[in-house]
């Protein structure tokens, strides 16, 4: 499709409609932006890819009021992420949250993506400000006529083309086959599957292996010397080698694909009106969980300052503060995720015996990483500033960020908190043991929950 009809003269125009691109509209529609989405597929794309988020995007569907739907076809897991070797020994693992963590949420989901496609996009019918333009293929941003235009066009994105962006390689490219099935829950094999990802680091085959939820369990395959990656997706010859785990009578295969995982950053999100978001700046391996989590990071981040500017309340140049907060911060999680990796993938034998002795003294443990955002909209400090505030329940029972809104907010000590300002919500008392166990008397919150200064 083309032509001047379908040019966008609003206020932003969003390259791509996956998962990035479908949260970053209702966040822009909700805040009163004239909105418009091309993505060049007529319909949701209808196989699996990303699986799983944490607690913080939990808590950006709330902001973005989807938060119970998407409880709805999602499950909860406290068990983690372990890390075993051929022997079946625990090197590592990564730790669950039981309950609601300090976004207010469990810290981890697991997700079927076209499912999620769906709520996302059926958000967006909430805004007569949000237009969809499905079957549009952009092959120019000079065919949008929007104030700005935001990339989230995937890994081989337009508007990072036209951006120029630069690279910067973390170091890990690895073609893994991605093994999608469809379990039987009455087969014996099937209910003994453990519940936790397993991060299977046997030399001879790594692999991964998850459990979406449902019916829905993943295998993750990494590619060896010899192997051909357009047969290896042929049942025959990835069956034998999940024969530990599952046989072809305990589950139907919904799609087998090889993929290439990546770890890049790109230096250059911004380039006048043109925006990057998701994939189209940075590829996480998944080894973390974390891809698409960055990317629901970057909408969270971007919009509230795109709003800003789109309504006159803050100059052009807090966009500057995008990449330049978001970038060493997605890097922070890809870096992770690049280590994590090399444990699971380490197969020469002086590396893996090297590794063993690392974990003879019994497995260990770890968190998602908490990192500070790079320098920006926020005051040059140490952590907490800079990092997100945990979401306590009010004594109403609310949430905190459903009593804020789309504001600022500061939170502190009642006494401090005395004379109201009507351009940020006062919350005293809110956080109050978090602030003390820091020795922080008072924060100011950004939109995005992220601490801007403390006192």
């Amino acid at each position: 499709m083309g032509g001047a009809e379908q040019l966008s003269g609003g206020d932003v125009a969003i390259v791509g409609c996956g998962p990035v691109g479908a949260l970053l509209a209702n966040l822009l529609g909700q805040a009163g932006l004239s909105v418009d989405v091309y993505d060049r597929e007529a319909g949701i794309h209808a196989l699996p890819r990303a699986v799983h988020f944490d607690g913080e995007v939990m808590r950006i569907f709330q902001s973005a009021g989807l938060a119970e739907d998407i409880a709805t076809i999602s499950r909860t897991s406290a068990k983690g992420m372990h890390f075993i070797d051929a022997a079946g020994r625990t090197l590592m693992i990564r730790r669950g949250i039981e309950g609601p963590g300090p976004q207010g949420w469990a810290g981890n989901w697991y997700f079927h993506q076209p499912s999620l496609e769906e709520i996302l996009r059926a958000g967006l019918s909430r805004f007569p400000n949000v237009r969809l333009h499905l079957g549009h293929e952009v092959r120019s941003v000079d065919e949008l006529a929007a104030r700005y235009v935001v990339g989230c066009d995937g890994a081989r994105s337009l508007v990072r083309r036209t951006i120029g962006s630069r690279p910067h390689d973390l170091g890990l490219h690895q073609p893994w086959l991605v093994v999608d099935l469809l379990c039987d829950p009455r087969s014996p094999r099937v209910q003994a599957l453990p519940e936790y990802t397993v991060q299977f680091c046997d030399p001879a085959r790594p692999m991964t292996i998850v459990n979406v939820g449902g019916r829905r369990r993943r295998w993750e395959i990494m590619l060896m010397p010899g192997d051909e990656p357009e047969h290896l997706i042929e049942p025959d010859l990835f069956w034998p080698m999940m024969a530990r785990w599952l046989t072809p009578q305990d589950a139907v295969v919904e799609r087998s694909a090889v993929y290439t995982f990546h770890s890049l950053v790109q230096e250059g999100w911004r380039k006048g009106r043109l925006l990057l978001a998701g994939d189209a700046c940075h590829q996480t391996p998944p080894f973390l969980g974390q891809g698409m989590c960055a990317g629901m990071r970057d909408a969270a981040n971007l919009a509230w300052k795109l709003a800003a500017v789109v309504e006159g309340s803050a100059p052009e140049a807090l966009l500057d503060s995008y990449e330049s907060e978001r970038r060493p911060h997605a890097a922070a999680f890809i870096e992770l995720a690049v280590k994590l990796g090399a444990v699971i993938q380490a197969t020469d034998p002086a590396l893996v015996a090297e590794r063993d002795r690392r974990f003879a003294q019994g497995p260990e443990t770890f968190d998602f990483p908490q990192p500070q955002l790079g320098p920006g909209f926020r005051m040059e400090a140490p952590p907490p500033v800079g990092t997100i505030f945990p979401q306590p329940r009010l004594a109403d029972g609310r949430l905190m960020d459903d009593v804020i809104g789309q504001r600022f907010a500061i939170v502190g000590e009642p006494s401090l908190l005395a004379s109201e300002r009507p351009d940020a919500v006062h919350l005293p008392g809110v956080g109050s043991d978090w602030l003390a166990a820091r020795g922080i008397r008072a924060a100011l919150l950004r939109p995005d929950r992220y601490i801007f200064a403390v006192a």
